[in-house]
């Protein structure tokens, strides 16, 4: 191995010398590779968050002459997938010269839009707001990074002498400021003052490092970041017990699960009054922990201090006044004891909008929580996206790590509430969100198709995915269900799905789908029944066993997974949909199909009685007929095409053509066409339609329904 031997216990060294040196002559690429392996180690920095640069000579466009350029992180990326496209780039010369028209502090936000002037290529990403920062420092590598030990030192109320003690002078101090101009301004004055630094640390936010070449200034970000947490590490402890000790233990994994489970749907529907919320939970050590201690109390409150952190988790969290232990059956009694402490957070979000904001200030955004604690059980975190729920879970777990570290040294100090304001409602910020892509039709929804691993139904779960849901994919069969998965996982990334065993005849496999749905993403409110099978024969043919899969999976199945679904539906009380796959067979008479097409019969019947019972609680049931879906679908399996030709006396091969022509369309109905109209009725366009049947099959008179 071409990876160095190292001593750092803290930190992850992954720097390969025979990588680097493929890389030798080109600094911008040395700068990806180094950027990508200090986002591979989240105790370095967290996704998003930090930033990174390069100082390089490059010919310029229009004269030809050698200029410096400072290659950044570019505005909204992230250094972990960093690649050249994500990359900032702009002439060093041009840059340092806005110091000439910079106005102060109070006009700083201004100098954003004069970076335009100093792009050297016009190709490259937007410049942040930390642009500055690296620009105004003179060294050729530097890194800007949120390490949880660092910021532990940061975030502590004697921080600035710690760091001065700790690294005996060779690292700067610069108390808090708002990322931008001015914060540049102050690196660089810091610098002046201390001429020999090896890095800054930022109060309350972060630290830089920096080297002449790119595996300098990556050695230089890990001893540092190796120091920080070593001197923690010595110090856990020492003052007491970490965070006071515990107050209350832990429920097992088992217990924490159940709870879990039983919560998160009526947490979800709180938590989604102004929008559709997806979920993330997590029982990690580090977070029971912290939620299980004498100071939890005190110290949630206070938020985080980092502006990453801060960004992503809101003020503070909520903190359930729940027994790790109680029964939660008792939904009506559990939501009126709930309601309170979420009405008392969103008064609190607006009490602190109102103090803080400014005449020019963006609107009040959602006063509702983003994480929320149940002590001994685990932290739920809602966002408008499974992956910003995830982050937000990240985010705050980085936060726990820093009031660790800071009450081990000294006292925890988080942003003044104004400052915090000051970010989370930046003008800048503002504009960064107005320029992310609308939301989807299907943003915020849950969606569970049964049978989702092939066929018409991963056709309906891909459907539902490109339009902005989350998907729980299920199959009875494992390796068809993994798949499935990984094919779903390069369409879409890892957080658009989950995957669950199912066998649509099987309540605890019912009930464990619907919590894996809960556990990954805070509830369920589309529902696809979906799976099915088929049998044609003679009524003199058909076995009892036969008649008792056909209905067991069609009818029974349909009727268990809507039940489950449907009391997490209510839970939630933000309404939902359920959509049938029946049948024209449920219309339509035909040879050789007793035990079927009375099973679709009864499928259709079900969803109508379904519609009439729900529709109080705005979930609204449909139906899709398909007709004759051959491709890529189980149906045609098992002796049905066989049995099928043989009732119109053809051969299988003639069956695709025989349906169409059949039609009054003369169409082939593939498993795409049954998925949009499964997403006419769930899009949002027929919001106000229960009960109804949508013919997907090219068109069959005798299946018109009125």
């Amino acid at each position: 191995m071409s990876i160095k031997e190292t001593n750092f216990k803290y930190v992850s060294y992954l720097w390969d010398d025979a990588e680097a040196a493929k890389l030798a002559s080109d600094e911008v690429a040395l700068l990806i590779y180094r950027s990508n392996l200090l986002g591979a180690d989240l105790r370095l920095t967290n996704y998003g968050g930090g930033n990174t640069s390069c100082k390089a000579m490059a010919k310029d466009p229009l004269t030809g002459e050698s200029v410096e350029v400072m290659w950044i992180k570019g505005s909204g990326g992230d250094i972990g997938t960093l690649k050249k496209s994500g990359l900032a780039a702009l002439y060093v010369d041009k840059l340092r010269s806005l110091k000439n028209v910079y106005r102060g502090l109070e006009h700083e936000d201004e100098m954003v839009e004069l970076f335009n002037h100093t792009i050297y290529d016009l190709a490259s990403k937007a410049p942040s707001i930390d642009t500055p920062l690296h620009g105004f420092l003179p060294f050729k590598h530097i890194d800007h990074l949120h390490p949880d030990a660092a910021i532990a030192i940061a975030a502590a109320k004697d921080g600035k002498q710690i760091t001065a003690d700790l690294f005996k002078g060779k690292i700067g101090w610069v108390e808090w400021q708002k990322p931008g101009f001015e914060l540049g301004l102050q690196l660089k004055a810091c610098l002046d003052a201390n001429p020999g630094i090896r890095g800054i640390m930022l109060g309350s936010h972060g630290l830089f490092t920096w080297g002449d070449t790119a595996y300098e200034s990556y050695i230089n970000t890990l001893e540092v970041i190796e120091q920080c947490a070593e001197y923690l590490e010595q110090n856990y402890g020492k003052k007491g017990p970490i965070f006071g000790g515990a107050k209350i233990q832990s429920l097992d994994e088992v217990g924490r699960k159940k709870q879990a489970v039983a919560l998160a749907p009526i947490l979800r529907g709180f938590c989604s009054s102004k929008q559709n919320m997806i979920g993330h939970f997590t029982d990690d050590v580090r977070v029971l922990e912290f939620i299980n201690s004498k100071d939890l109390d005190r110290l949630a409150p206070l938020g985080t201090s980092c502006p990453d952190h801060f960004l992503r988790t809101k003020i503070s969290p909520l903190v359930l006044d729940l027994g790790k232990d109680e029964d939660l059956s008792d939904v009506k009694a559990l939501k009126t004891r709930l309601a309170p402490a979420f009405d008392a957070y969103r008064a609190m979000y607006t009490e602190y909008y109102e103090t803080c904001k400014h005449p020019n200030s963006p609107a009040i955004r959602d006063a509702n929580p983003v994480v929320i604690l149940y002590p001994g059980v685990g932290m739920f975190t809602f966002a408008k996206d499974k992956q910003t729920a995830r982050v937000a879970t990240e985010f705050y777990t980085n936060a726990i790590n820093v009031m660790k570290g800071a009450e081990a040294i000294s006292d925890y100090t988080s942003l003044p509430r104004q400052e915090a304001f000051n970010i989370e409602y930046w003008l800048l910020e503002e504009a960064k969100l107005q320029r992310m892509p609308k939301p989807k039709a299907l943003s915020g929804r849950v969606a569970l198709v049964t049978g989702s691993a092939g066929g018409i139904g991963k056709a309906i779960a891909k459907k539902f995915a490109e339009e902005g849901a989350v998907v729980v994919l299920n199959d009875m069969n494992a390796e068809r269900l993994e798949g499935a998965g990984e094919e779903f996982k390069k369409l879409f990334g890892k957080d658009a799905y989950t995957t669950a065993i199912l066998d649509v005849t099987k309540a605890d496999q019912i009930a464990g789908a619907v919590s894996e749905a809960i556990l990954a993403f805070g509830g369920v409110d589309l529902i696809v029944n979906n799976a099915g099978l088929s049998i044609s024969k003679t009524i003199g043919d058909h076995t009892e066993k036969d008649w008792d899969l056909i209905y067991d999976v069609l009818v029974k199945g349909q009727f268990l997974v809507t039940q489950a679904a449907t009391a997490v539906m209510q839970k939630q009380d933000i309404g939902g949909d359920i959509i049938n796959i029946v049948s024209k067979n449920a219309l339509v008479s035909g040879p050789n199909n007793a035990g079927y097409g009375s099973a679709k019969a009864a499928q259709l019947h079900l969803s109508r009685l379904n519609a009439a019972e729900l529709g109080a609680d705005k979930i609204r049931v449909n139906v899709v007929n398909p007709d004759a879906v051959i491709s890529d679908s189980n149906i045609w399996a098992g002796g049905w095409a066989e049995g099928r030709a043989k009732a119109y006396g053809i051969t299988v091969a003639e069956l695709p053509a025989y349906y169409a022509k059949r039609t009054l369309l003369n169409e082939v109905i593939l498993p795409v066409d049954i998925a949009n109209a499964c997403f006419a009725f769930a899009g949002g366009l027929l919001g106000k339609s229960t009960g109804n049947v949508l013919n997907v099959d090219g068109g069959v008179a005798a299946a018109f329904v009125r």
